[in-house]
């Protein structure tokens, strides 16, 4: 059984072309036949197909080169060479191509279902192809079309319509797994989440996918816990939601950090709409908590929940559906939602 995984390196050549044939027909009673070379066959592609059953790189793990076939060489009685096989390389939707050296993004697999990445290499023409008039007997054909080699890096990011980010323990995983068919694992210590875990979320006519990240800490932009490993799967998400532990004594200062890791990693991702949740409701002295929460954070309504006893899971589920469905380009305050840069600043103020 192999672990999660996210990223790989590939070393990845499409195929050469075939060389063109030197020949000349040699027949019976057919005298000076002239030239009768075939041409070579093409080399084989790279592909790359989007299989929706692949959720991590951990096949890439075990074959780490890919080569596609070299086209045959042609051959007389202008027979053509064989074009080369393709190579296909399966990748789950969400993978991204990037430079190895340089890790900038090449292509970006999202939509896709097949995409051709390196060309194979042009069979070279035989030598039917350059008689003429004044030379009859060519006595040269052109040479097959070499293929490229290049080394990729092959990176996962996790496409979700809401991503969970919070502190570890405040209430994630249990959430996804009263909302969805996930069952991640839920116990009373840090990082039982170590790897994204998807579900699929339906409400009414409505379906979309939420997004359970490894618990964030402060410092995880700069590689402190497991933060910095899986934040990058939070930049495909639609939408944020803010799960905050109205139990642990940081509560007031939980939001403002997380909101200094992530715009620390991406400011792209403080642009998101987002939906902030209370946490462990049920909690002893968590409504008293829950008033001071939501008079720091201000415009952004803070939706109280229990795991446990349900409270507050309806009106989650409605907040779910409308948060993704808002114009990102536009600021929705009059619903509790405004611009992050700005209440962030005055959540900071508050403090």
């Amino acid at each position: 059984m192999f672990g999660f995984s996210d990223e790989t390196y590939l070393d990845i050549a499409s195929g050469s072309g075939g060389n063109g044939c030197v020949s000349f027909r040699r027949e019976k009673y057919v005298p000076k036949g002239g030239p009768d070379g075939g041409d070579g066959g093409r080399g084989g592609d790279v592909v790359f197909v989007v299989k929706n059953n692949l959720r991590t790189l951990s096949h890439l793990k075990q074959v780490r080169a890919y080569k596609a076939e070299n086209g045959r060489n042609g051959m007389g009685a202008r027979c053509f060479g064989r074009d080369g096989k393709d190579v296909e390389i399966p990748v789950p939707p969400g993978t991204v191509i990037k430079d190895a050296k340089t890790g900038e993004i090449i292509k970006d697999l999202t939509g896709c279902d097949r995409f051709v990445f390196l060309k194979g290499g042009r069979g070279g023409q035989g030598n039917y192809h350059f008689k003429t008039a004044t030379r009859q007997t060519p006595r040269f054909a052109q040479p097959g079309e070499k293929g490229v080699e290049m080394r990729i890096g092959v990176e996962l990011l996790v496409i979700a319509d809401i991503g969970f980010v919070g502190f570890p323990n405040a209430g994630k995983s249990s959430l996804l797994n009263n909302l969805t068919n996930a069952r991640t694992k839920v116990a009373g210590y840090p990082f039982t989440t170590k790897i994204p875990q998807l579900g699929m979320f339906r409400y009414d006519s409505n379906d979309m996918v939420l997004a359970d990240i490894p618990g964030i800490i402060e410092g995880a932009s700069h590689g402190a816990g497991m933060g910095f490993k899986f934040l990058r799967h939070i930049s495909r998400t639609a939408a944020l939601a803010f799960f905050i532990d109205l139990s642990d004594e940081s509560y007031l200062t939980a939001y403002p950090t997380l909101l200094d890791e992530l715009g620390s990693y991406a400011p792209s991702l403080l642009e998101k709409p987002r939906v902030i949740i209370g946490t462990k409701i049920d909690e002893e002295g968590s409504e008293d908590r829950l008033k001071e929460l939501q008079k720091a954070i201000g415009e952004y309504e803070v939706l109280p929940l229990s795991n446990i006893t349900g409270e507050g899971l309806q009106k989650v589920k409605e907040q779910f559906i409308l948060i993704t469905h808002l114009d990102e380009s536009k600021s929705r305050s009059d619903d509790g939602f405004s611009t992050v840069v700005d209440t962030g600043a005055e959540y900071r103020e508050t403090l």
